[in-house]
């Protein structure tokens, strides 16, 4: 409307330059008759054209003016506008965004005055309460099963205690062996039954504390210095100060799961290099062994439970199959990130990343 408003200006100002020369006693027909003499005919063609090309000019920078200036004021009233219409959506989204298994009681969406985002919310949160209650049966199951398995287990462990305790001259080799398989095996269940646990229980365990990342990668390499020390492997912490907020108990365990991995499945005479390190809002710790590495298509795979990648050989160093994936859930409630790369040396270097929100 601006634009065309701006050139019928300059239109009626062109037209009433060249009605001024027209007859005085004036024509009210569309027709317009101009009396110019000869003489100053050429003058008036040059007075004329002078004034088409300044109003096409004119005409040009205001109509270019009209129009950035209305974008840009339309542009500003729609931004407001649909990010106030938008605003519910928004949050919508930042809160499910927020959703993890262990807040989501908290994490439901209250009543919206927009009918059909509120009957999203409706649906959103009947899905929280199934998911909620899904989540509190798989837990109450593993833990269920971890303790009705301790009994017996318990039961077996103690009479293979008083077993070993006495001497039984009559027994032949295969006997020992049987007596032999059966306390290691039974040993293993042990400690499988006890991770299992401890991953049913892993959502209840707070993650508040101020933990000190070096100092935990220090009291976790003087624990397994007698493992290294039995596998000729060198252990090497390259650590500076590092802070974080989450559980002291689950961060050291996850640190003494990749380290004691790392010891376990590397090279004898090898090394283990534990780093930790804060960035901005962001600690790092890397473990590297100086093994025979990880292919690439399994990298993913090992954190699944019980997946092995050289099984006769995990077999023979006694492991469970529940570390990685004790280390992931732990990465994981809080809300950090862990990848596998290369070594320098062929072996597997394990990078897990934690954001920091608040300290």
């Amino acid at each position: 409307m601006f634009v065309y408003k701006n050139g019928v200006y300059y239109i009626d100002s062109l037209h009433d330059a060249v009605e001024s020369q027209g007859d005085e006693k004036g024509n009210k027909s569309d027709e317009i008759y101009i009396s110019i003499p000869d003489d100053k005919w050429d003058e008036f063609a040059d007075e004329f054209s002078v004034q088409v090309y300044n109003n096409k000019a004119d005409y040009k920078r205001n109509s270019l003016i009209i129009t950035v200036l209305l974008a840009l004021l339309g542009g500003v009233v729609t931004y407001f506008i649909s990010g106030h219409a938008l605003r519910p959506i928004r949050e919508f989204s930042d809160k499910i965004e927020e959703v993890q298994a262990q807040n989501l009681s908290d994490s439901r969406i209250e009543e919206n005055n927009v009918k059909e985002l509120n009957q999203l919310g409706i649906s959103y949160n009947k899905m929280l309460e199934r998911l909620s209650e899904a989540f509190e049966i798989q837990r109450q199951f593993t833990a269920n099963a971890a303790h009705e398995l301790r009994t017996p287990l318990a039961l077996m462990q103690v009479q293979l205690d008083l077993y070993n305790s006495a001497s039984h001259p009559g027994n032949d080799a295969d006997t020992l062996q049987t007596i032999k398989m059966v306390t290691e095996q039974n040993d293993k269940l042990n400690r499988m039954v006890k991770t299992l646990l401890d991953m049913s229980e892993l959502q209840t365990v707070g993650r508040d504390d101020k933990i000190i990342l070096d100092a935990i990668v220090e009291e976790v390499l003087a624990d397994l210095e007698p493992l290294a020390v039995e596998k000729n492997i060198k252990l090497i912490g390259k650590c500076e100060d590092a802070t974080m907020i989450g559980s002291d108990i689950l961060i050291y365990r996850l640190v003494y799961n990749l380290v004691e991995n790392a010891i376990k499945y590397n090279h004898p005479l090898g090394q283990v290099t534990v780093t930790a390190y804060q960035r901005n809002r962001h600690v790092y710790l890397s473990v590297e062994d100086t093994g025979s590495g990880i292919p690439m298509e399994l990298r993913e795979r090992v954190f699944e439970p019980f997946f092995r990648v050289d099984k006769s050989r995990s077999r023979e160093l006694g492991g469970v199959g529940l570390g990685l994936a004790f280390v992931r859930e732990i990465v994981r409630v809080h809300d950090g990130s862990i990848c596998i790369k290369s070594g320098k040396t062929g072996g597997t270097i394990f990078e897990v990343t934690f954001a920091q929100h608040s300290m």
